[in-house]
């Protein structure tokens, strides 16, 4: 099975270093433009089956992709960004000055960290996990194109690679960026990281 993943394109709230979880923003026009981009990169390859988060600056782009195949676009809820609760909108100066255990924490690359009424990352782990489960009834040579959020698929990265989760800081997945993971029964292949090649 091949997954193709795609970050969201860009939103108006994306230059703002703010941490945008649960929000459901819509795209920027430069995103509106990312994900044309994206159709026109991804027009050749055979997909069998959409899944998006239903938060709009995913749907926006899971939609621009999938116009002109005959497949509908599958909202999954587990596809979520993580839910920042009250740190949701801040950005990182806001953190310290706010909570400065969860800043010193995130400081550490702690995956240690519950966010005041919102979830923990344990929690969010064990969220997307729930969608991981699902693919199964996926035939083993599909091609499925997942719309998400970049925490998101930090963790499905470290899951199918089998890497801690407390490391899931450690990959850079911009706006707009496809990363591709091949998994077989024996593990799973990072095929392609944070391509934003369409974009240039």
């Amino acid at each position: 099975m091949k997954l193709i993943m795609v970050r969201h394109g860009e939103t108006e709230t994306d230059n703002c270093r703010r941490y945008w979880g649960h929000s459901d923003i819509g795209l920027s026009d430069c995103g509106h433009a990312q994900a044309n981009s994206l159709r026109e990169y991804l027009a050749s390859v055979k997909i069998d089956a959409i899944y998006s988060s239903p938060l709009k600056r995913c749907m926006e782009t899971a939609e621009t992709i999938a116009y002109g195949r005959p497949l509908l676009v599958n909202k999954n809820n587990d596809l979520k960004e993580i839910d920042f609760g009250r740190v949701e909108g801040l950005t990182y100066d806001d953190v310290v000055e706010r909570y400065p255990d969860i800043a010193q924490k995130w400081a550490e690359g702690s995956f240690d960290v519950h966010f005041p009424d919102g979830e923990s990352m344990a929690h969010f782990a064990q969220r997307v996990i729930k969608f991981v489960k699902m693919l199964s009834k996926h035939k083993s040579d599909d091609t499925l194109l997942v719309v998400g959020h970049g925490g998101v698929f930090r963790i499905l990265i470290c899951h199918f690679l089998g890497i801690e989760y407390k490391h899931w800081w450690q990959f850079i997945l911009g706006v707009g960026s496809v990363t591709v993971l091949d998994i077989y029964p024996e593990g799973s292949i990072l095929e392609k990281l944070n391509d934003n090649s369409h974009l240039d």
